[in-house]
């Protein structure tokens, strides 16, 4: 029995203001690795890219991420996700 070939997910990734910046391209698509099934792990691979990911996400902890327009948390899952936005943290009122 032969089995279809797996397509890759991929993932439109969105940059805003510094993170954009940093990384140099305000979106991309990408097909994480396999085992990537959050942000958290999805920031972790994106800053073994290169520099400029390793840059824009160098403090985790105060870049925000929004999957399909709603804002989530870094341990929210990325399964199904048709878009993922990353940005600092906003200010004003």
């Amino acid at each position: 029995m032969t089995q279809a070939p797996t397509q890759a997910r991929t993932v439109k990734l969105v940059y805003f203001a510094w993170v954009r910046e940093r990384i140099g391209v305000s979106e991309e698509t990408v097909a994480p690795p396999a085992g990537t099934e959050t942000i958290a792990d999805l920031v972790r691979w994106l800053k073994t890219r290169d520099e400029g990911y390793e840059a824009a996400f160098e403090n985790e902890a105060i870049v925000r991420a929004a999957i399909d327009h709603h804002h989530v948390k870094p341990d929210a899952v990325i399964t199904g996700a048709r878009e993922i936005a990353f940005f600092p943290p906003m200010t004003g009122g």
